[in-house]
């Protein structure tokens, strides 16, 4: 597995596989072929089907604009082999084409392509499943968060810090922000309503609100364009952020401990995007809010002092409990019902903690094997629930 670093990254919403990983694409073809007197790139697929209202060509022509004219074709209907989120970049000069590259964008804001895959770079951790980790951690008496120290290496924890610092920043800018979000569908801001009425419940209703809260301020600032961490992607970073947020708020946890969590976070995250993916484009978003949850569950449960058997098991419940999930956007927007999704998602990861802190940890169903049925079940969801705005909620919504 790659290193914590190339699953959290800081970027701009409101999406990492449809906005920041085609701005990486167009900043690593630039920089490759600039000579040229015009760029034209064409999107494929998934990237097509949301890509206007993912801010898909926005974010491709702030890079290549301003060094020439460029032209964005949309092909929808045609899906390239390796991935739904293909993208063809071309520089053209005296009318011929002089390069060209195809690219896809696999989640996460990462790129990949066959030639990638074959020359895919040697990872730091040598155990890829939880199964493995988990075995090791009782044969040396350690737990997650010290695996992902010994093969990281203690420079992770000024990572860490960096990215527990940007997401403490976007939810309290998410917090303090109103008005509606932009796209067209009129989706008023609701983090700051909802953490103004936390205030006058009770301790168990004000407890959840705030969660309900932190998540959207988070989801509306993705939504917006603002900056987040992909936790495991854009879609679904208001989720991590919530649950710790929450708990270092109310539990005055030390930071070195939430730091931790999100190191054991990470490492669940990691396990499904290796194994699997965390692609909507590719999987539904059981990938994106599921795999969200399964973290967030993780890292409240080493939080509360859960063993490595019950953290799995919360990572475990956090996603079998979305397989299945459908992505389904409606108008290509990251809003409905994305940013409600992550608000639910983080609720449930408590709820997940909960009652893996109740159990003995034993569990039938292991989070490596969730993980397998995730990609077989997300393989076999019709393109139509595959982040393409073209089946459910997205096709029968209803403007009132």
């Amino acid at each position: 597995m790659e290193s914590l670093k190339e699953l959290y990254k800081i970027g701009n919403g409101p999406s990492s596989s449809h906005t920041m990983g085609p701005k990486r694409a167009a900043e690593q073809f630039a920089a490759r072929c600039h000579d040229v007197d015009a760029y034209r790139v064409t999107l494929y697929g998934s990237l097509a089907a949301t890509g206007k209202g993912h801010l898909t060509d926005v974010a491709i022509c702030s890079v290549l604009q301003p060094i020439v004219p460029t032209e964005i074709v949309w092909k929808p209907d045609v899906v390239l082999p390796f991935h739904p989120n293909g993208m063809l970049f071309e520089g053209i000069k005296a009318g011929k084409v002089i390069d060209s590259w195809t690219i896809f964008s696999v989640g996460g804001g990462a790129l990949a392509n066959e030639t990638t895959r074959e020359e895919k770079p040697q990872g730091i951790y040598p155990m890829n499943t939880i199964s493995d980790i988990k075995a090791w951690c009782y044969r040396e008496g350690k737990t997650f968060w010290e695996y992902v120290n010994d093969c990281e290496g203690p420079e992770i924890w000024d990572y860490l810090d960096e990215i527990w610092t940007v997401m403490c920043d976007t939810i309290k800018r998410g917090l303090n922000n109103d008005g509606v979000l932009p796209g067209g569908l009129k989706v008023a801001r609701k983090a700051a309503t909802y953490f103004v009425k936390s205030k006058s419940y009770t301790d168990s209703l004000s407890s959840r609100a705030k969660i309900y809260a932190y998540a959207l301020a988070t989801a509306e600032e993705n939504a917006s364009g603002g900056i987040v961490v992909t936790a495991p992607t854009c879609g679904s970073s208001g989720v991590v952020p919530a649950v710790l947020y929450h708990l270092a708020t109310s539990r005055d946890f030390l930071r070195i401990r939430i730091l931790r969590a999100l190191a054991t976070a990470g490492l669940f995250g990691n396990v499904a995007k290796t194994n699997s993916s965390i692609s909507g484009a590719e999987v539904g978003c059981q990938g994106e809010v599921g795999v969200a949850c399964a973290m967030a569950a993780a890292a409240a449960c080493q939080l509360f002092g859960g063993t490595p058997s019950q953290i799995e098991y919360a990572a475990e419940m956090g996603l079998e409990h979305h397989l299945g999930l459908t992505c389904d956007p409606v108008c290509g927007l990251v809003q409905v019902p994305c940013i409600e999704r992550n608000a639910i998602a983080a609720a449930r990861a408590l709820d997940a903690n909960i009652y893996a802190t109740l159990s003995d940890g034993m569990h039938l169903v292991s989070y490596d094997r969730v993980v397998e049925v995730m990609a077989e079940t997300g393989h076999d969801l019709p393109s139509l629930y595959r982040e393409t705005s073209q089946g459910g909620l997205a096709r029968n919504y209803e403007r009132h």
